[in-house]
């Protein structure tokens, strides 16, 4: 089957991109690899008349949203895509349609710290917007390098949210235990929480076979693939961005928000062409 759009990513960019296109009468494929970024947190948050929400319960009552207006879901990832579109997953499926909406978001690549993966997204946090008042008044370890400025505000920022913020040189921290962090001359250092920095990589390497590719974000945090517009289109003409995959910074409300503006101007593109005027 030929598609109108396909949605590459099934994350709250992708399946709000999808619900505008159903609910303007597109056909709309799904396609989702299942690696949600926020998948190890217990709940979203910052998200209106959603706050606590489950990732997973989020993206199952988006799926079936998209379903009921007549989108199609699937599973699977897709490795490779060329133009015209067609797209190709892992399994060797291949789908077609006339515009591609591209919403995988990104990985983050924490510092090689033993301790540290486990915990990610439970113990172990990055944002205060979306954490910091789920562990107010706790004590929270921000693990960065003395003298960084980044890493001061880090501890000036979470501050806001408990009394007991301190700073652990990253070049001393041997491991991630549960009780807190062991550091390199064995003490342990009593810790509810971690903060850490992480750096993102878009999940993109499959847009290379249409000349697009993930490049350097300008706040230097990672990659990204960069929009043209506010709408999310792209340098290459029928594929638009949404969410964490164009910007890393995005919250869940945000990335559903940029979603739906994609969404709304990829049906707008492909409207026939206005009549010439006699």
């Amino acid at each position: 089957m030929n598609y109108d759009v396909m949605v590459i990513g099934g994350g709250p960019a992708g399946l709000s991109g999808a619900v505008a296109l159903g609910r303007a009468l597109r056909s709309v494929l799904v396609i989702d690899s299942g690696e949600g970024r926020n998948a190890p947190a217990e709940g979203i948050h910052n998200f209106l008349t959603r706050d606590g929400m489950s990732p997973s319960e989020f993206r199952a009552a988006g799926r079936a949203e998209v379903e009921r207006y007549g989108g199609r879901v699937i599973e699977g990832e897709v490795v490779s895509a060329v133009p015209g579109f067609e797209v190709t997953l892992a399994s060797g499926e291949v789908h077609r349609g006339r515009r591609l909406l591209v919403t995988t978001g990104l990985a983050d690549r924490l510092p090689d710290v033993p301790g540290l993966a486990e915990r990610w997204g439970r113990t172990v946090l990055h944002c205060p917007y979306c954490h910091g008042y789920e562990v107010r008044g706790t004590a929270i370890g921000v693990l960065g390098d003395l003298g960084d400025p980044a890493a001061a505000d880090k501890v000036r920022l979470w501050s806001q949210w408990s009394p007991d913020v301190r700073l652990l040189p990253l070049d001393q921290v041997a491991a991630v235990e549960a009780d807190g962090v062991r550091m390199t001359d064995g003490t342990l250092v009593a810790r509810d929480y971690l903060v850490v920095t992480t750096r993102v990589e878009a999940r993109a390497a499959f847009l290379g076979t249409l000349g697009l590719k993930a490049v350097e974000h300008p706040m230097g945090i990672g990659t990204h693939v960069p929009a043209i517009d506010p709408t999310g289109r792209t340098e290459v003409p029928g594929v638009w961005v949404a969410g964490n995959v164009a910007d890393p910074m995005a919250q869940v409300i945000t990335s559903a928000a940029a979603g739906t503006m994609a969404g709304a101007m990829i049906n707008f593109d492909l409207l026939p062409p206005a009549p010439e005027t006699p």
